[in-house]
């Protein structure tokens, strides 16, 4: 019989977040469900982050603070892990908020399920509404409607990922979109020992996607929550919508094939990795036209036809019907992206 108060570990790595980072911690530590390790992870900040996050921990006892030198999200995760002390690991970045109910949600499922991991839903917001969002996260959501148990998730992470089938499948009945989740790491609850032997390879803008394949191919089954449980910060500023340099553009190309490779040694086709890779890789070209003389360098041209190589040589590994397939999908979803991006910068 599984323990019904398990300690759980959430995992925050910290970064010159001060001016959302009381947001995030309160809203953790007001969590409905109690038995909480939270690990603040500072990566080197510049800002007030390392003093707020040395505040909390003195005021309650369930906050263990780690400062360590700048190294990236991927080495302060991987800190994070190492340090964890739970049965059960979650983590959210230091400028999103969660649901009171979060953790407590995640964990019901997860424990009546049997399954490996927990998502909930999510929903983006702009940093005018912190207050707002703020005061809804602690009033708690409802109890979800419906759980949904769905097996093979390394298979549903590269096939649902278009939002209007997505809907479309909804409005049909398949209740689709409870198989759909990205490379995010919060917004879920995992099982310890999924994490056993393997860490985020540290040194790279896409650590998630480089993830994805290794982590989802150990799940047997994933238990999925229909409610928002997790807010999440949209700002223009931030490395995922404002980031743009040859090694950002290369590593996303690198990221996606490394995990394009791992998908197809699965024996899955990886149509949303077939979408990461040809547009990362025409990003990469666009962007490095755009780029002046001066920011950039020979190896950066010579990185980008290496990247069009590899691009290539794995597409030529589908058969024509996966190829019909990816390019289809990946063509709805470049739609989709131009109607996100347009939404998401329009946030305040």
């Amino acid at each position: 019989m599984p323990n019904s108060t398990p300690l759980i570990s959430i995992i925050v790595p910290v970064y010159n977040a001060e001016d959302y980072l009381r947001y995030c911690i309160d809203s953790i530590l007001q969590q409905s469900y109690t038995n909480l390790e939270v690990i603040l992870v500072d990566d080197g900040a510049k800002d007030s982050s390392p003093a707020i996050c040395d505040e909390y921990a003195a005021q309650d006892s369930r906050v263990t603070v780690i400062h360590q030198e700048n190294g990236g999200i991927a080495k302060a995760q991987n800190t994070g892990l190492d340090a964890a002390h739970g049965e059960y690991i979650a983590f959210s970045d230091n400028d999103d908020i969660l649901d009171r109910r979060n953790i407590e949600y995640l964990l019901h499922a997860l424990q009546n399920t049997g399954a490996d991991m927990s998502k909930a839903r999510w929903r983006q917001f702009g940093v005018s509404q912190l207050g707002e969002v703020s005061k809804e996260a602690e009033t708690g959501a409802q109890a979800p409607g419906k759980i949904t148990v769905f097996e093979h998730p390394l298979a549903a992470y590269q096939t649902v990922f278009c939002k209007s089938l997505r809907l479309l499948g909804s409005k049909l009945g398949r209740n689709t979109e409870a198989r759909y989740f990205n490379e995010a790491n919060w917004c879920r609850l995992y099982r310890r020992e999924l994490w056993d032997g393997l860490r985020f390879p540290e040194g790279h803008y896409a650590q998630d996607i480089r993830m994805a394949g290794p982590l989802y191919a150990r799940m047997g089954k994933v238990a999925d929550i229909d409610c928002v449980l997790y807010y999440w910060l949209q700002e223009p500023d931030s490395v995922t919508h404002s980031k743009r340099t040859a090694a950002f553009w290369h590593d996303n190309v690198l990221s996606a094939a490394e995990n394009f490779q791992f998908t197809l040694e699965q024996g899955i086709t990886p149509c949303r990795n077939y979408f990461g890779l040809t547009a990362s890789v025409r990003d990469e070209g666009k962007g490095l036209k755009a780029l002046g003389s001066e920011e950039l360098h020979d190896s950066d041209w010579q990185n980008h036809l290496d990247d069009v190589a590899t691009m290539r040589a794995l597409i030529s590994k589908l058969s024509i019907g996966e190829r019909l397939k990816c390019a289809v999908l990946a063509t709805i979803r470049s739609c989709e992206n131009v109607v996100y991006d347009n939404r998401i910068h329009s946030m305040k």
